[in-house]
């Protein structure tokens, strides 16, 4: 443990004395944070009532002896437990958004967001529009394509109820109740029967697609996550296979669907060498995202 503090800090000298207890360490990141400083300041802003972001503008700002109290508490309970921070602090921020988190969904992250927020994904969603977040966890795809195009309707569905109920609170948080609808099944069958008139233009779909040997080498962080929603079987393409199989039941005629499959890409075209995917281009690369249209589909 940390002695007490002896003089009051700035902000940026208390985010640099946490960096260096996070980095010393061998911690791992990926929840929100892509290394020790960037999960400093995040642990830090929290503590000082002020989005990351908004931090940055206050470095040279004193922080109290009991603000810098609770970040180094918080620090040592990142390392003694090894938890990411998102669960530690309840939320995680994504494209600037806030969301409540807990242990009982995956953290968000998904290069998806990416594609939502700088509107890569509007040519698919006309005027009134309907789109599906399968697989939502916490809600915050959904969330964010509600915001990004606030005359659409989301529909998002989960197997976990659990999860789902985070999902709501972050829904109501975002006053979006109205906008976006949560539903709770295993994948398709969260959904009515599709017909004419409940087709979605767009399907947004972050799922479980760890491969087995992968899981088996995550560190301790991704461990405290539900292994629902990572694990994708041996290849990693389980609930992949049934996603699209069903996928033009669903979809309007010039419909697409946009599916998140990080690290999986030579097990993707493996399972699917037939299918002409368009792949988007994201900060990771051109390999995590793929586009799939109707037509596409019904070959």
């Amino acid at each position: 443990m940390d002695p007490e503090p002896s003089k009051s800090l700035t902000v940026n000298q208390c985010i640099d004395h946490i960096a260096q207890k996070l980095g010393a360490a061998n911690l791992h990141y990926g929840h929100g944070a892509i290394d020790e400083q960037s999960e400093a300041l995040w642990l830090v802003s929290k503590q000082i009532n002020l989005s990351p972001s908004e931090a940055l503008d206050h470095l040279d700002d004193p922080i109290t002896d009991e603000q810098q109290k609770k970040a180094l508490a918080v620090a040592d309970e990142r390392i003694l437990t090894r938890k990411p921070l998102a669960y530690i602090l309840g939320e995680a921020w994504l494209m600037g958004v806030p969301f409540f988190c807990s242990e009982q969904s995956i953290i968000p992250r998904s290069w998806i967001a990416e594609l939502i927020v700088n509107g890569s994904l509007e040519s698919w969603l006309p005027a009134d529009g309907k789109a599906l977040d399968l697989c939502t966890g916490n809600g915050s795809l959904a969330i964010l394509l509600a915001l990004s195009c606030p005359d659409i309707h989301v529909s998002a569905c989960d197997i976990s109820m659990p999860a789902l109920s985070v999902a709501a609170r972050n829904v109501d948080r975002h006053g979006l109740n109205s906008q976006v609808e949560l539903l709770e099944g295993d994948l398709w069958n969260a959904l009515p029967e599709p017909n004419e008139d409940n087709l979605f233009d767009l399907i947004i779909c972050n799922p479980p697609y760890v491969n087995t040997h992968s899981m088996n080498a995550l560190p301790t962080e991704y461990h405290a996550e539900p292994v629902l929603a990572l694990a994708g079987g041996d290849d990693g393409m389980d609930l992949i296979r049934r996603i699209i199989a069903l996928a033009p039941d669903y979809l309007s005629e010039r419909g697409a669907i946009l599916i998140e499959i990080g690290n999986e890409y030579e097990n993707f075209k493996k399972a699917f060498p037939q299918i002409p995917a368009i792949w988007m281009e994201v900060s990771a690369g051109e390999e995590q995202v793929l586009l799939i249209q109707a037509e596409d589909l019904h070959q």
